[in-house]
């Protein structure tokens, strides 16, 4: 609910501002865009035992603690994005955004508990509203941009919930509420319309929890981050 209001209240406060920035004439655009996220999952690579809903280790058939293997996978997923743009200045600029974007990933479990070991994969997405926040300098119909993005999450793949669930019994702290990330790029305006494409990354894990079986390279916690590309289409509307 935080999120939403939050999203609500950006989205009054750059439709207010749109009667004054109009007057204004120049240095001043607002307008929608939309596109497509491909995004991969980044993570270390660890040993950990496998828990349930209770905390208590899952047993194998030999009765011994169910241990497995955990690795960043390089697939990447698509997702989609669209939202609100405003940018205020003509060669030097501040463009803010309100997004709703949707990302995700793939990463590698190797079972050990059974006399062969059975790697699977397993790929989630999930929704985020997000807030970039970009400096931008123009020259001609090019632009260079970057900035913060703050992003809250507002949806979940079961599939990333129920594979972290095997290995913390304490969940809704792996979740971060919000995460905080960058975005830079580089955009081509054409008349009314405009093509970016940037990188995003982040400053703060999707999910981190501490493992409790053995570590490889010292680990001794999951950390997983988002990095993506991201290409959108905007329509100027005024």
């Amino acid at each position: 609910m935080k999120s939403i209001r939050l999203t609500l209240l950006t989205t009054l406060f750059f439709l207010a501002l749109a009667p004054w920035a109009m007057a204004q004439k120049k240095g001043f655009a607002f307008g929608i865009k939309g596109g497509v996220n491909l995004s991969r999952l980044s993570m270390g690579e660890v040993f950990t035992t496998r828990y349930d809903d209770l905390g208590n280790p899952y047993l194998g058939f030999d009765g011994k603690e169910v241990t497995d293997n955990l690795k960043a996978s390089f697939q990447t997923k698509t997702g989609a994005v669209g939202g609100i743009y405003a940018r205020f200045g003509k060669v030097l600029f501040i463009q803010p955004e309100v997004l709703v974007s949707t990302k995700g990933g793939t990463f590698d479990v190797i079972k050990t508990d059974t006399e062969i070991p059975i790697q699977e994969s397993v790929t989630f997405k999930y929704s985020n509203i997000d807030v970039p926040l970009l400096i931008g300098l123009k020259g001609g119909p090019i632009r260079i941009l970057a900035g913060p993005v703050t992003s809250f999450r507002i949806g979940d793949n079961q599939k990333l919930s129920d594979a972290l669930r095997h290995y913390t019994s304490n969940f809704n702290d792996a979740m971060a509420e919000a995460t905080f990330g960058y975005q830079v790029g580089v955009g081509l305006d054409i008349g009314s319309f405009s093509l970016d494409v940037r990188n995003e990354g982040s400053f703060t894990n999707l999910t981190s929890f501490q493992v409790t079986g053995p570590a490889t390279a010292g680990n001794t916690s999951l950390k997983q981050k988002i990095n993506s590309w991201q290409v959108t289409l905007g329509l100027k509307l005024f």
